[in-house]
């Protein structure tokens, strides 16, 4: 993750909405205390601002310190350079102490993660029992019918064999990832739990944001490129008869929430 996201730290931060305000407010109405975040995989910060309005402080962490650069600087939020493995000696180190924080967010990044080993971590470092671990992931982005089903086809059939094996997972809305976790007070599973975000783009934002998707970069790097000019043009008529103009671009977002219990 880290190589591939050092080369588009600024694309990602240029292109990647930010997420609807309804979401903290659930997450953040599940945790009894609003003292410490660490945010996971942060990237570019997108989560990281949003959580920092609501709690005290943000640990916020990424392996990709080109993505890190891009980050908004906030007086609660520390940012971390942390090695893609971490021992809990250097998460205690990076991180903060065992049973110290109330909740850890996970943005668009999950499917990344060596699952096994991420939620030893998440145990260690969440407070018992109500300590909580919030996971999101936002799939295709909703236009009109046209442009949608362009993107489908860029994104099912001309981009799948450059997909990350954790793809599926979004595609998947996160229902089958493993999340061994309790439910949190009030409701009586994990979810996946539905949100939205919309966003007033152009269609050359729409474009940048298909740009610095994994699966583009990766069969750019191998010198496909999937934004042909043809199917450009193609986005420019479904877009609208002369292609300018903005539109209100839908992203559907999937969050699982679950409390760390009295787990080991």
């Amino acid at each position: 993750m880290a190589d591939l996201f050092k080369k588009q730290g600024k694309l990602y931060w240029k292109s990647r909405p930010s997420y609807p305000e309804e979401l903290f407010q659930f997450i953040a109405s599940k945790t009894p205390s609003h003292d410490l975040v660490w945010d996971v995989g942060t990237g570019s910060g997108q989560a990281a601002r949003s959580v920092a309005a609501i709690y005290k402080n943000v640990i916020a962490t990424d392996t990709s310190q080109g993505q890190l650069d891009f980050a908004p600087n906030l007086p609660n939020v520390q940012y971390r350079c942390t090695p893609p493995n971490m021992s809990l000696t250097e998460l205690e180190n990076m991180v903060s102490e065992q049973t110290s924080v109330d909740l850890v967010t996970i943005a668009q990044a999950l499917h990344w993660f060596d699952l096994p080993t991420f939620y030893q971590q998440v145990k260690w470092v969440l407070k018992k029992p109500d300590g909580v671990i919030a996971a999101w992931t936002y799939t295709m982005p909703e236009v009109n019918d046209g442009v949608d089903s362009i993107f489908r086809r860029v994104y099912f059939v001309d981009s799948r064999p450059y997909w990350d094996s954790g793809r599926n997972l979004v595609v998947d809305k996160y229902m089958s990832i493993n999340f061994p976790f309790e439910p949190v007070d009030g409701v009586d599973h994990t979810g996946p739990f539905e949100f939205k975000i919309e966003w007033l783009m152009d269609l050359e934002d729409y474009l940048t944001y298909t740009r610095s998707g994994s699966a583009y970069q990766t069969a750019h790097d191998k010198g496909v490129e999937l934004l042909t000019e043809d199917v450009i043009d193609e986005f420019k008529r479904a877009w609208n008869e002369d292609g300018n103009g903005q539109m209100v671009v839908k992203f559907p977002v999937y969050l699982r929430i679950g409390k760390v219990g009295n787990l080991n």
